[in-house]
């Protein structure tokens, strides 16, 4: 079956302001929601978004944020998706 990016839901959305590193659960259909890491969204000189690019390797700054975060992040997911 092809990929369809009408059945793609973002369910929820973390970005660091500072690197600009987002992290979101998604879900995929009926499928059980999981964590992306990336993409990172950098900022132009004039402020506005650049078009999204991989997240590539992490920065201690990124580590920092997802380690300030991470609490948030797993109670979500295991709101949506629970253990199986």
């Amino acid at each position: 079956m092809p990929f369809d990016p009408s059945m793609d839901k973002v369910l929820k959305t973390w970005k660091c302001e500072e690197t600009g590193l987002q992290v979101s659960i998604n879900q995929y259909g009926e499928a059980q929601p999981k964590l992306q890491i990336g993409p990172r969204i950098l900022k132009k000189k004039d402020g506005s978004d650049r078009a999204p690019v991989k997240a590539g390797r992490l920065t201690i700054e990124d580590v920092l944020w997802l380690y300030d975060i991470i609490d948030d992040v797993k109670d979500e997911l295991s709101d949506l998706a629970g253990p199986e």
